[in-house]
Formats: structure tokens, sequence, C-alpha cells
């Protein structure tokens, strides 16, 4: 594995990202001076905290898998996750809504899944359901060490005897033709396929690997903790300040300083010099890159679909829902095809519909509700024509809104207090390149070895963390950049 070279004891991290954090945990727990500078006036990154009127919105992911993930960086300086998080387990994960008037509730214990998919869809559905847990569980067992938590620097780290394992099952296939082979009904299809928009494919392109994705989803459970999920980066940086991480909110940082090939220091909004030993970048790779380090030719790369998300407060409530909630609409392929490949808004919108407020009343006023909608768009790149600048924004916001009432949330509109709308636009001037939250998507030659490296090929004491850089996209693969681009500095395993 490739390291950074000559002295590491003062690291000065750019971004209190959830990959940022991670990293100075780790970095602080084998005896780093750690740093981080953060711009916004909280931690969290994409993961942060919108406070209106009462009303309390995680402005990034709202899915939480993997928890042990999260006790990984706290227990590099002795603590324990229970102590920093209160974490429920959700059950049902996610209830998926199909245009027929079907519902299907993703429990993530599989006999009782197994039951539910044979209420919905009969039993022989159910045996595929069986044999899909099995095989994405194997999967994930098979790829973990080898593939997703381990510093990769060329394609021959790729040979391994699990890289056998994984062509004999098949996992450089097509993930969709992959999923079909369990299960027939198109209901159970796009329960478990979904989830490579995550990844920035339709589920016909990407690899089979990604079968993962709806396995630490559906199988090895959803979670969320009291406050939200921005009281992730919040313990991550309470533990951090306790261990003595130095994390100084305000404070932007405009470049790296260089000399002799090395990073020496950052410099900051308000003219500040912090020298450095090693520098660690958590902003969105590509614009770190062209913002903060000299001059260079970046590879060009294919981008994940963005999104547009509501952040509604209201004082409508809703039975027939759960926390996620999946609303698939009629069209599917051509839905992939009119966001990645057409640049258009989808003509009859599958969204994410998440209510956090049912389970933590907290975060609205009494009586209130707070929801989260999620739609996919094109990215800034794929959708030129379309003006998220000139007002495009509030009105697909409003048509998302009569989507969602003629799909069973009568009175929607009207129950809207607080209404905030976040486009590509805004991803952008929030730095994320083409506009996406999702960073580069996960194509062959995006993956593993191939994805741009946490290491930088002519600064040998840069170091990059976030879903840019391996293993990816998602708030556990975040999490183990951080471990790995901590292992760039240390040279070891924390």
């Amino acid at each position: 594995m490739r390291r950074v070279s000559g002295r590491t004891d003062r690291v000065v991290v750019v971004g209190a990202g959830l990959g940022g954090l991670a990293c100075a945990l780790h970095l602080a727990g084998a005896g780093r001076q750690v740093t981080v500078l953060e711009r916004e006036a909280v931690p969290g990154g994409r993961a942060g905290r919108l406070s209106v009127s009462g009303y309390e919105f995680d402005t990034g992911p709202t899915v939480l898998t993997m928890p042990d993930l999260i006790a990984e960086p706290l227990e590099a300086v002795g603590e324990r996750l229970t102590d920093w998080l209160e974490l429920h387990r959700l059950d049902p994960a996610y209830r998926a809504h199909y245009p027929d008037g079907s519902t299907l509730d993703v429990v993530t214990e599989p006999e009782r899944m197994a039951e539910e998919v044979a209420r919905v869809c009969g039993p022989s559905e159910a045996d595929g359901y069986r044999r899909f847990v099995e095989y994405a569980r194997r999967l994930w067992q098979v790829e973990r060490a080898d593939f997703v938590e381990r510093n990769l620097d060329s394609p021959t780290d790729l040979l391994t005897a699990n890289l056998l394992r994984l062509l004999s099952m098949g996992a450089f296939g097509r993930l969709q033709a992959k999923v079909d082979q369990f299960f027939a009904d198109p209901r159970t299809r796009r329960a478990f396929s979904f989830q490579a928009m995550y990844a920035g494919l339709a589920p016909r392109d990407a690899l089979a690997i990604y079968a993962v994705i709806a396995y630490l989803d559906s199988v090895a459970g959803v979670y969320f903790p009291r406050g939200g999920v921005h009281a992730v980066p919040k313990a991550l940086a309470g533990a951090a300040e306790k261990h003595g991480v130095q994390i100084r909110y305000g404070t932007t940082v405009t470049r790296v300083e260089t000399s002799a090939g090395r990073a020496v220091a950052v410099r900051t909004g308000d003219g500040e010099r912090i020298p450095a030993d090693v520098v660690v970048l958590n902003p969105d790779m590509p614009v770190a890159r062209r913002d903060l380090l000299p001059p260079e030719r970046q590879r060009p790369l294919r981008y994940s679909p963005s999104c547009v998300v509501l952040h509604i407060g209201s004082t409508q409530e809703y039975g027939r829902i759960a926390h996620h909630n999946l609303h698939f609409g009629r069209t599917w392929e051509a839905a992939f095809d009119e966001v990645i490949r057409d640049g258009r808004l989808m003509s009859d919108p599958s969204l994410l519909v998440t209510n956090p407020s049912r389970m933590d009343p907290s975060l609205a006023p009494a009586g209130r509700q707070t929801y989260y909608v999620l739609a996919p768009v094109p990215n800034l790149a794929a959708g030129r024509d379309l003006d998220w600048r000139g007002g495009l924004g509030e009105r697909y916001a409003a048509e998302l809104v009569e989507v969602l009432e003629a799909r069973g949330y009568k009175g929607f509109g009207a129950g809207v207090e607080v209404s905030h709308v976040v486009t590509p636009a805004d991803w952008a001037d929030q730095g994320m390149a083409a506009g996406t939250p999702f960073a580069a998507a996960h194509t062959f030659s995006q993956t593993g070895p191939f994805r741009p490296g946490n290491l930088h090929s002519t600064l040998d004491n840069v170091v990059f963390v976030g879903s840019g850089t391996q293993p990816g996209v998602g708030v556990p693969m975040v999490l183990i950049s951080g471990k790995l681009a901590a292992q760039r500095v240390t040279g070891r395993a924390t």
C-alpha cells in the first residue's frame, strides 16, 4: 500500500463531513495532532442541518445502515457508540408503494420478509427472496475485506482468491439480470434493484456487485438516530474534540500551499496560514482539485444523476405510510432513460418520501410533521437545458406535490407551512461537481482501483476522503473512506 511519505505529525483536515470526521478520529487514535477546518457553523458536510420555524431537517442522507461503521472511528479513540448516539432500528425499513395500489413492507428480518413477499407476490417469489438474501449476504462477505475496506493502488490488487469467487458468482454481470434470476414479480424486482440509482446507473447497466447495496438496505437493517442523521456527525465531532482534535467552524480554506512536490500549509479566507505535514481534503474531490490545489489536468468523469429535495414542514399526518416510503411510478426503464440518458425530468416520477418526525417528534413543532421528498433528476452535465436558476425548482416542487396528492397524500399542498427546495444548482453552489450530491457514477471504469484514488499522484502528502474517491457513494462507504485515508497517513490498519 502506498502511503504518505515524510513526517505525518500535524494533519489538517479540510471539511468536517462524515469522511473527514472519521479520518480525524482514526488519526487522533493513532497519535496525530489533528486540526479540522469547516466552513459551515456545524459539522456534517452533506449530512447537515436546516432549521426553519421550529422544523428541523436533515439536508443530506436520511437512510442509515451499518452502524458498526459509525462505531469504528469512535472505537479508535476508546469511545462507545451507545454513549454518543441513540439508534432505533426501523420496522419496516421501507414501505414500497406501487402504481396498482399494492404495498410491500421491506422488513430486515429475512423470515418475516419472506412471509411479506409471499403475502404480496406469492410463495414462489418468497423462495426467490430467500435465495437472493443468501446470495447478497455471501457477496458482501466476499467483497468487504478485499475490495471495499482496502486501499487499492492498481488493478493487480484485485488478484485475490475472492476475485475468483466473485467471478463464479456472476458479480461482474449486470445487476438487473442477476436480480431477475431470483425474482419474477416486477414489484420485487424494483424493490431490490432501485438502489442502482445510488451508484448512478440504471439497474440494467450497474454491475451485479452492487446487489450489496440492496443487502445493506433491506437485510442488514436500516436505523434512525434520535435527532436525525445529522446526529451522526455531531457525535463524531464531539468525540473528536474530546480526544484533542481541534475543529474550527466558520473557517473557509481557499488553497493548499505547496512546495517541492508537497503540501506545506493551508490558507484560509481571512489570510491565515496553517502549517501541515499532511493535508486531508474532504470537499467533493473534483472541486477540491480544481479550487484548492495547483492546476492540473483532471480525468474526465461520468457523474451520477442529481436530485431535487423538498423539505416540508406540514400540519398533515398520514397513517398509511412508514418512516421511509418508496413510491414507484408506472414506468421503470423509461424513468432511468429520461434522467440518465436523455437529461429530462421523469414523466412519471418515482420518489422517496421520508417522515422522520413520526419517529422523533422533537424535529417538528407540536402537532406538526416533517417530510423529506427526493426525486432523481439529471445532473447539470446531462440536463443542460433544465433552467434550475430560472424558477424551475419551484415549478417542479409544485408538480411533485400534485404527484404526491394523486398517490394518496390527500391535502398535502394545503398542509404545507414550511417549504425549502434544493435543486442541482444549489448542490453546485455547495461545491458539488455537476450539481450532484452522489459524486462520480460507479461505472466499471470508476469502480475499485479505477475510481479516483485517495492519495494524490504528485503531491505525496495530500489525501482525499469522501464519496468521490474509494470506495464510493453512500454513508457506509464514506465512513470507510475515512478509515482508508487514515491508513494512507499511518501506514497501518486502524
